[in-house]
């Protein structure tokens, strides 16, 4: 199902419902958080998921600073909450070499995902985030991003990763 017509029912769908393939990059340019932040803040802003890519990055990398975003198996989950957020949905991107993100003890990263959070959205947020962590956890479905070869091959995986 598109995106733009996935259901708004909570516990159904997949991490795929939450992007669509110009929001996928396949190889980041960006080396460091900050820099990854602002490249995925850009293609959110140029696809209007946001409504101005410079406040939404910002947002997005003061909530880095409080809090790291990594998990187990290479992915970093940055967001940002904003009022002028019409969907819920993420970019997607990866480096070819895991990058330092975070503070001491932050896992290195090769798969970022940074969420457009409306300001009012809340239980589909938790189940987006839940989706995510049960990604993280898998490493297969990891090695599968990975190895994917362009957008639509990485939209073929996150279909594959149910939400609760």
């Amino acid at each position: 199902m598109p995106p733009e017509l996935a259901t708004s029912a909570v516990g159904a769908g997949s991490l795929a419902d939450f992007t669509r393939r110009d929001l996928i990059v396949g190889q980041l340019r960006e080396r460091d958080a900050a820099g990854i932040i602002g490249e995925l803040s850009r293609i959110l802003g140029q696809s209007n998921a946001v409504p101005d890519a410079l406040s939404f990055y910002q947002a997005a990398l003061n909530q880095e600073l409080l809090s790291d975003s990594t998990a187990r198996f290479g992915i970093a989950v940055a967001h940002a909450r904003q009022s002028g957020v019409k969907r819920l949905q993420f970019a997607f991107g990866r480096v070819p070499d895991p990058v330092v993100w975070g503070g001491r003890g932050s896992w290195p990263v090769q798969l970022i995902f940074l969420v457009a959070v409306p300001a009012t959205e809340s239980t589909r947020y938790l189940h987006l985030l839940s989706g995510l962590a049960r990604l993280a956890q898998n490493p297969q479905a990891v090695a599968k991003l990975l190895a994917a070869a362009d957008a639509p091959s990485i939209l073929l995986v996150l279909q594959e990763t149910g939400l609760p």
